[in-house]
């Protein structure tokens, strides 16, 4: 409250609105979950954003919870954001939802070669509802884009799920970096967006951003 009130020029709603962006900044890291079934990717989805690499190969399987912290800029302010990897075994399961509701965004995994993984979407989403915050953001990703000649699961199948629970949805690749970045920007922006909107200011749409991001970067083979 103190470093807002050097600026008594501001209106009162402007003062609040600076004020909540200050809290927001100062108090808040963003916590990112990463969910999906084992072998989805989550793990180099994550060494992709915060690395620019691939984990090519074999590797052991996360067990319990590993994080990761990276720094973005989200219209031009800095926010760190926490990136928890979780396990995907059904074993690991009671231990991840101890931490679901720290978490203020959650993107949701699955293979687009692996059927299994794509149908198990729901059960996730039972229990994000169950256990998560009411107003948690929720991305649905279809992992493994570029490998098309595997492929099981049609991006149309992907969008229609995501459009059924109202979340937003893309298809990514760990591999090649296609809209990993964008994913954690893009409920980054949403939550800093939650804080700084005025009232009288459209709200902040973020299938609108996704999409004209992705237009942006021109990279619409996977998508």
């Amino acid at each position: 409250v103190a470093k807002c009130m050097h600026t008594l020029t501001l209106s009162m709603e402007e003062l609040s609105i600076h004020c909540r962006i200050l809290w927001f900044l100062s108090l808040q890291t963003i916590l990112v979950m990463l969910l999906g079934d084992s072998a989805v990717g989550k793990t180099c989805f994550l060494v992709q954003f915060k690395d620019g690499a691939f984990l090519a190969g074999n590797f052991i399987a996360t067990v319990g919870i590993d994080f990761r912290n990276k720094v973005v800029t989200v219209d031009n302010l800095k926010v760190k954001l926490q990136i928890w990897d979780t396990a995907g075994q059904e074993r690991f399961r009671s231990v991840t939802h101890a931490y679901y509701r720290d978490a203020q965004a959650l993107l949701l995994l699955y293979d687009i070669t692996s059927k299994s993984s794509f149908d198990n979407i729901r059960a996730w989403l039972t229990e994000i509802h169950e256990y998560a915050q009411k107003d948690v953001v929720i991305m649905l990703l279809g992992n493994k884009s570029d490998m098309v000649h595997e492929r099981v699961i049609k991006q149309e199948e992907g969008q229609k799920l995501a459009r059924e629970y109202g979340v937003p949805f893309m298809e990514t690749s760990a591999k090649t970096g296609v809209n990993v970045e964008l994913a954690f920007l893009a409920v980054a922006k949403e939550l800093k967006q939650r804080v700084s909107q005025q009232p009288n200011e459209p709200k902040f749409q973020i299938h609108e951003y996704i999409e004209s991001q992705k237009q942006k970067s021109g990279c619409c083979g996977f998508m």
